[in-house]
């Protein structure tokens, strides 16, 4: 059952596909609504990209006051690491490093989970094709860096990254998963690490109950990276992108005035 959204004190959202297209600045009218939101709510974005990419495409395109920006909460990387404002700076309030040896086998896992399955390299790449963010392992098929018009056309019902998916876990070292991430990637992380372990992490850390929270996301289907959070319990809304999220953004606003 639908929350009344003006009993919500933490909207949680996903980032590429949800709040921005892929790895795309936040155009003026999402961050304004964001904006406006927090003014009523605390805000949380939980996603697979890392720390850097985070600033570059969601925290450099908020116009907000230090009061706001207070009740700003950055997940990284599927929720291996936790940054709140304090003093007018970013902290980190948890990183949870892989190790380098643990790396180099979650690497040489891919390449043969890659060959195995048959994907061939592109010509051009944007960016690392297999990219070590420190507390994630992500694979992206054109690169982490590659424009949003190439990475659509690739995988967009994800059956070509589940298909990889299955041959990539008989590689993988003990411990670690592998879940269907932005466009066209593919994030490993330890065991237990995903997006629902960001929604026990911010009751953790930061003091809320999950019946105080709402979670907006594009990948809440079995094997997407946004999935985890709906078995926690928070109530979950299904976007299909940005527009659609705006809209259950305005609903949260206009039912918390």
């Amino acid at each position: 059952m639908q929350p009344n959204f003006k009993e919500v004190r933490l909207v949680v959202a996903d980032l590429d596909e949800t709040l921005t297209k892929s790895k795309t600045a936040m155009d003026p009218e999402m961050s304004e609504l964001i904006s406006e939101l927090l003014g009523y709510k605390a805000f949380a974005v939980i996603s697979g990209g890392a720390y850097p990419q985070f600033q570059k495409q969601f925290v450099g395109s908020l116009k907000i006051s230090a009061e706001k920006a207070r009740r700003l909460y950055l997940l990284p990387t599927c929720a291996t690491s936790m940054y709140i404002m304090k003093d007018g700076q970013w902290v980190s309030v948890y990183i949870e490093i892989i190790p380098n040896e643990t790396k180099k086998e979650i690497f040489k896992a891919f390449d043969m989970a890659l060959d195995e399955w048959g994907f061939k390299r592109p010509e051009k790449l944007y960016g690392e094709l297999i990219e070590d963010r420190e507390t994630q392992i992500t694979f992206s098929a054109f690169g982490q860096l590659a424009p949003l018009e190439l990475k659509v056309t690739w995988d967009p019902d994800s059956k070509k990254r589940l298909e990889i998916i299955k041959h990539l876990v008989k590689y993988l070292p003990k411990g670690y998963q592998a879940k269907i991430g932005g466009s066209t990637s593919i994030d490993v992380t330890r065991e237990g690490i995903d997006k629902g372990y960001g929604i026990r992490k911010i009751e953790e850390k930061l003091g809320y109950k999950k019946g105080e929270m709402i979670f907006i996301g594009d990948k809440i289907f079995e094997g997407g990276n946004d999935y985890p959070v709906k078995a926690t319990g928070v109530y979950c809304i299904q976007v299909a992108d940005p527009e659609e999220a705006k809209g259950v953004i305005r609903q949260i606003i206009e039912s918390s005035k």
